[in-house]
C-alpha cells in the first residue's frame, strides 16, 4: 500500500517534465502507475493487510492503513478507470494545451490520494486525504481558468465539499474522543450510542453527503461539467463522489441501526434519485444529462448502502461497479462527441450514429448499465436493491414500502433520461442527412475510443459473469446483518419474482415517459426553488452580513479595534468567574521584597507611560515594565527566561524608535481614542483578569505540576539540561515551527508595506551611494565603518562607532555562543538570534543604512527561507535516524583534535530559529530603517 502510495507522489512530481518532454504522449506511461498498482489490488483481493507508521502520535496522527474487500471494490474504481482515463487524456488533449504538465500532475496525484483516502484506518489521516481531493478537485475543475464559468464551479465546489468536511472533522473528534482511539476498525466495533454519538454521526454523514452530491448539496456537481470531460468522467464518476458512498458503506455495520441514519441517508439520498432524475430530463447538454443522472444514481447508491442490510450492502456494492464502469464510459462519449463535433447539445446533433456507429454502440450499451436492462450488471445491481427493500425486518413495512416505491419512480426517470441522452446524441430526429456539427465533424481514431469501449463492454461481462461478482464483493457485505433472510447472490436470472415485475414496470413506464416527457415539460413549469440560486442567495447574504459587521466592528481606528479586544477580554472571563466561580483563592502578594522593589517600579513606569505625552518618554517608560518583567524571571531562577525577555525588549525598543521617526513627538490628545481615565480604567481591568485567572488557574491544580517533571524529560527524551530551550525545540517543536512562521510571515508583511514596488533585495552598500565616488579619498583614509563617511557629519557620533567596531565582534561571538550553549545553559537559537540582531541594530545605528549593507549583504528573504528550511529539514532528519518528526535524535562522531562530539538534531532546528530571527531583524531594519531614511533623505533635497 505504502509503495502505491509513493509510486503516485512520484508520478505526479515528474508528470510535468514528462508532459514537456513528450508532450500528451506522456499519459501513456504515466497510466502504467495506476494499472501496475491494480495489480497488486487483484493479487491481493482476498486478504485482508495492515499498515502502521508512527508519526505523531501525541495527536493520533499514526498513518494507519487497512485493505479488505471493500477497499478493494473502490480501489478497482479509482486505479482501474483512473488509468483508462489517463490513457484517454492522450489523445482528447492537444500538446499546445496550457497547464497540461500541471493538470496530469494533479491527476495521477488524485488517484493516490484517494487510494490513500479507501484504505484509511486512522480517522484524522482520512480526513485529510479527504481535504487533499477537495483541493485537487478545485484545481482540475478550474483547469479553464481564463474562464468564468470554470472559476465559479471550482469555487462552488471547494466551498460546498470544504464546509461539509469541517462538519465532518468535528464529528470525527467527538467519535475519536468517545471511543478512545481514531481508527474506524475500533469506531465501527465500539459504536457509541447517545445523543452525542448521535450528534457526531449526522455531522461526519453532512461531509460524506456533501462530497457525494447529495440534495440539498447537490449543486455543485452539475456546475463542475465545466472541467474538461476527463475530469468529469473521473473525479465525478468513478472517484471524488465515491468518497462518500465508501464512507457510508465503512459506517455503515457499527451505526446502521444507529437513530438518526436511515432517516437521514433514506429521506436525502432518495430525494436526490428522483430530483436528479427529474432535472436530467429538461437539459439539453449532454454532460448535464449525465451530471443530473450522476446526482441522480449518487442518490440510489448512498440510499442502498444505507440500508444497513447484507443484501443491501451486496447491491450497493455491485451498484458502484456498475456505475463507475456506464457512468465513466458515457462521460468518455460525450467527451469524444465535443472533441470530434464542437458541441454537446442534444439540439445539433444528428445522424451522429450513422458517422461513427462503434460510439453509438458503446453509448447504447453502457445507457443500457445504466436503465437497467438486462444482462447488464446495472440490472443485476437494480435487482437486488429492490429485493433488499423487500425486507421489512430492516426498515419497517411502512419504511420498506416507501423506499421501494421511491426507487421504482427514479429508475423509471433513469430508463426515460437514458434513452434521452442516446437519442439526444446519435437519433436521426426527423432529418434527412446530418446536422451541420455532425457533417463537419472528424472521425474519433481507435485508441480513443478504447477507453470508453472497454469500460461499457465490463458493464456487460460482468453481468453475465455475476457470480464471479458476487465472490468479490460478498465477503464485505457479510459483514451486516441478514435480519433473518437467506443468503441472496448476485445473478442474472432469480426466476418470476416481485423485483423482474417491477423491473419490467419500470422499463415500460420509463419508454413511454420519454415518448411524452417533451409535452410535460412544455406544460409544467420548471421548478422554480434552484438550489444553485439559493447558494448564489446565500452567498450574497453572507457577504452582506459581512460587510455590515466589518463595518461596525472596524472603524478604521486601531486604539478603537484594540479597546473592543481588550474590553471583551477582560469583562468574559471576569464575569464567569465571579458568577460560577463558588471557591475563593489564595494569593500571597509577594514572596520576596526583590518582587515588591520591582513591582513597585514597573507599576509607576506603566502609570507614566499612561499620563505621557511625549511618544519616545512613552515607549520607554514601556520598557522598563519589560525589563522588570525579565529581572523577576531572573531573581525566581529562570536566567534563559530573563535574557530572552531582555532581549526582545531591548530589539522591541530599537523597532519602536525607528517607526517614531516618522510620527509627531507629542501625542495628541483631541485626536485620541477616548479618555485618559478610561483608557487607565481598561488597562488596570485587563491586568486584574489577567492575575485572577492566572491566580484561579494555579489553585485549581489538584496534582503534582508538570513543571517539575520537565527536567527529567529535557534531559532523558530532549539529550539537554536547559528545560526551555528542549522545550522550544523538541517536545514543543511543532508549536516553535509554527511561530517562525508567523515571523517569517510578519517579516515579509512589514517589508511589503513599505516596500511597495520592489520587496526583495539586500540593504544598500557603498558602493550603490550617489555619493559613492565623492567619498572615495575619505574611503581610503582610516575611517572605523564604512557607512558613517555617508552620514552627514553633523549625525555622526564617533564615540559610537568607535565602540560599535570593537564590541560587533564580541556581540556576534556571543550570539555564536548563545547558539551552542542553548540546549544546556541560558540561550539557543532564538537568544542567539537576537544577539546577532542587536549587533546589526548597532551596526546600524553607528553607521546607517549603507553600514547596514556593508555588514550583512545579503537578502532577508533568502535568510529567512534557508531558516525555514532547516527548521522543517529537521523534521526529515529525525525520522531517517529513528526518532519521531521533529524530535531529538542523537549521534556521536569523533574529531580528531576536539574527540568525541555527541550532536543532537535539534541543534539544526535550532539554527533555523536562529537564521529566521536574524532575518527578521535584518527585514525591519532595511524597511523600517533604511527605506524610511532614503525617504527621509530625499525630503531634505
Amino acid at each position: 500500500m505504502l509503495s502505491i502510495l509513493v509510486a503516485h507522489t512520484v508520478a505526479a512530481l515528474i508528470a510535468p517534465l514528462l508532459v514537456r518532454l513528450w508532450g500528451r504522449q506522456a499519459f501513456l506511461p504515466l497510466a502504467a502507475v495506476p494499472a501496475a498498482s491494480l495489480v497488486w489490488v487483484a493479487a491481493n483481493w482476498n486478504t485482508e493487510q495492515r499498515l502502521s507508521i508512527e508519526w505523531v502520535p501525541g495527536l493520533s496522527m499514526n498513518i494507519d492503513l487497512r485493505f479488505d474487500s471493500l477497499a478493494a471494490v473502490m480501489s478497482t474504481l479509482v486505479l482501474g478507470i483512473g488509468a483508462l482515463i489517463l490513457l484517454y487524456c492522450a489523445r482528447y488533449f492537444e500538446d499546445d494545451e496550457p497547464r497540461l504538465g500541471i493538470f496530469a500532475a494533479e491527476l495521477v496525484a488524485f488517484a493516490g490520494v484517494m487510494f490513500a483516502l479507501v484504505t484509511s484506518d486512522n480517522m484524522l489521516m482520512l480526513y485529510i486525504f479527504w481535504e487533499l481531493t477537495t483541493v485537487l478537485s478545485f484545481l482540475l475543475v478550474g483547469h479553464y481558468a481564463e474562464r468564468a464559468s470554470s472559476r465559479r464551479a471550482a469555487t462552488q465546489a471547494l466551498l460546498v465539499t470544504t464546509a461539509g468536511g469541517l462538519a465532518m472533522l468535528v464529528g470525527i473528534i467527538v467519535l475519536g474522543q468517545m471511543v478512545g482511539s481514531y481508527n474506524l476498525s475500533d469506531v465501527i466495533e465500539a459504536a457509541p450510542r447517545g445523543w452525542l454519538a448521535g450528534t457526531a454521526l449526522v455531522l461526519v454523514l453532512v461531509g460524506a453527503l456533501s462530497k457525494s452530491a447529495i440534495v440539498p448539496l447537490h449543486f455543485w456537481l452539475p456546475g463542475a461539467m465545466a472541467a474538461p470531460t476527463p475530469v468529469s468522467g473521473y473525479l465525478h464518476a468513478a472517484a471524488m463522489v465515491k468518497a462518500g458512498i465508501y464512507l457510508v458503506a465503512r459506517l455503515a455495520p457499527g451505526f446502521a441501526d444507529a437513530g438518526p441514519w436511515r432517516f437521514t441517508i433514506l429521506t436525502l439520498g432518495l430525494a436526490s434519485m428522483l430530483v436528479g432524475g427529474y432535472r436530467a430530463l429538461r437539459a439539453y447538454d449532454l454532460k448535464l444529462v449525465l451530471a443530473f443522472g450522476t446526482v441522480s444514481q449518487l442518490g440510489f447508491l448512498v440510499a442502498i448502502v444505507g440500508i444497513g442490510s447484507r443484501t443491501a450492502m451486496l447491491a450497493g456494492l455491485a451498484m458502484v461497479l456498475a456505475h463507475g464502469f456506464f457512468k465513466a464510459a458515457l462521460f468518455m462519449v460525450v467527451g469524444i462527441i465535443d472533441h470530434s463535433t464542437g458541441t454537446r447539445d442534444v439540439r445539433k446533433l444528428a445522424h451522429l450514429g450513422d458517422r461513427s456507429p462503434v460510439l453509438a454502440a458503446t453509448a447504447v450499451i453502457a445507457a443500457a448499465s445504466m436503465a437497467g436492462l438486462p444482462p447488464f450488471l446495472g440490472f443485476i445491481g437494480k435487482e437486488t436493491a429492490f429485493e433488499s427493500t423487500l425486507d421489512s425486518d430492516a426498515m419497517g413495512p411502512l419504511s420498506s414500502a416507501l423506499v421501494l416505491a421511491a426507487m421504482v419512480v427514479g429508475s423509471i426517470l433513469t430508463v426515460a433520461y437514458s434513452l434521452r441522452f442516446v437519442w439526444g446524441a446519435f437519433g436521426r430526429k426527423k432529418l434527412r442527412q446530418p446536422s451541420a456539427a455532425v457533417a463537419s465533424m472528424h472521425a474519433p481514431g481507435w485508441f480513443f475510443l478504447f477507453p470508453p469501449v472497454l469500460l461499457a463492454v465490463l458493464g456487460l461481462v460482468a453481468g453475465l459473469a455475476a457470480p464471479v461478482v458476487d465472490t468479490l464483493i460478498a465477503p464485505y457485505s457479510k459483514t451486516l446483518p441478514s435480519y433473518g433472510a437467506e443468503d441472496y447472490h448476485l445473478a442474472l436470472w432469480h426466476g418470476v419474482n416481485l423485483p423482474l415485475g417491477l423491473t419490467v414496470v419500470v422499463i415500460l413506464v420509463g419508454v413511454l415517459l420519454y415518448r411524452v416527457h417533451k409535452a410535460i415539460a412544455r406544460t409544467v413549469p420548471a421548478v422554480p426553488l434552484n438550489a444553485d440560486r439559493v447558494y448564489d442567495r446565500v452567498l450574497y447574504l453572507m457577504d452582506l452580513l459581512s460587510l455590515r459587521l466589518t463595518g461596525t466592528t472596524q472603524r478604521g481606528s486601531l486604539p478603537g479595534t484594540l479597546a473592543t479586544v481588550l474590553a471583551t477580554l477582560a469583562l468574559f472571563p471576569l464575569i464567569s468567574l465571579i458568577v460560577y466561580t463558588r471557591d475563593g483563592v489564595d494569593i500571597r502578594l509577594a514572596d520576596s521584597p526583590y518582587q515588591i522593589i520591582v513591582g513597585g517600579i514597573m507599576v509607576a513606569a506603566a502609570i507614566g507611560a499612561t499620563i505621557m505625552r511625549n511618544r519616545l518618554a512613552a515607549v520607554l517608560l514601556v520598557g522598563v515594565t519589560g525589563y522588570g518583567c525579565g529581572l523577576i524571571f531572573a531573581v525566581h531562577g529562570a536566567p534563559d527566561l530573563a535574557l530572552t525577555q531582555f532581549l526582545v525588549e531591548t530589539l522591541t525598543l530599537v523597532v519602536f524608535v525607528l517607526v517614531l521617526r516618522k510620527l509627531p513627538a507629542e501625542i495628541d490628545e483631541g485626536r485620541s481614542f477616548g479618555r485618559k481615565p478610561a483608557r487607565a480604567a481598561l488597562a488596570a481591568l485587563v491586568g486584574i483578569t489577567v492575575t485572577l485567572v492566572g491566580a484561579y488557574a494555579m489553585n485549581a491544580r489538584s496534582t503534582r505540576p508538570i513543571a517539575e517533571l520537565l527536567p527529567d524529560l529535557a534531559y532523558d527524551f530532549g539529550d539537554g539540561s536547559n528545560v526551555v530551550n528542549v522545550i522550544l525545540v523538541d517536545i514543543r517543536a511543532w508549536d516553535t515551527f509554527g511561530e517562525i512562521s508567523v515571523l517569517l510571515v510578519a517579516a515579509t508583511g512589514v517589508a511589503s508595506l513599505v516596500f511597495r514596488n520592489r520587496r526583495f533585495g539586500s540593504a544598500p552598500r557603498v558602493s550603490d551611494a550617489p555619493s559613492a565616488m565623492d567619498s572615495a579619498q575619505a574611503a581610503s583614509e582610516i575611517t572605523w565603518l564604512s557607512g558613517s563617511d555617508l552620514i552627514d557629519p553633523r549625525h555622526r557620533v564617533l564615540v559610537l562607532e568607535i565602540t560599535t567596531r570593537l564590541v560587533f565582534p564580541t556581540v556576534m561571538m556571543l550570539s555564536i555562543y548563545f547558539f551552542f550553549a542553548g540546549h544546556n545553559a541560558p540561550g539557543g537559537g532564538f537568544a542567539g538570534g537576537l544577539t546577532a540582531g542587536l549587533a546589526l541594530v548597532l551596526r546600524y545605528l553607528a553607521g546607517g543604512r549603507y553600514e547596514l549593507g556593508e555588514t550583512l549583504p545579503f537578502d532577508a528573504g533568502k535568510i529567512l527561507g534557508i531558516g525555514l528550511l532547516f527548521a522543517g529539514g529537521t523534521a526529515v532528519a529525525s525520522l531517517f535516524l529513528g526518532a519521531p518528526i521533529l524530535s531529538s535524535a542523537t549521534f556521536e562522531v569523533t574529531v580528531p583534535i576536539l574527540g568525541d562530539i555527541k550532536m543532537v538534531t535539534a541543534l539544526f532546528f535550532d539554527l533555523g530559529v536562529y537564521l529566521i530571527v536574524v532575518g527578521l531583524v535584518l527585514d525591519v531594519l532595511r524597511s523600517l530603517g533604511a527605506r524610511l531614511d532614503a525617504q527621509i533623505e530625499l525630503s531634505r533635497q
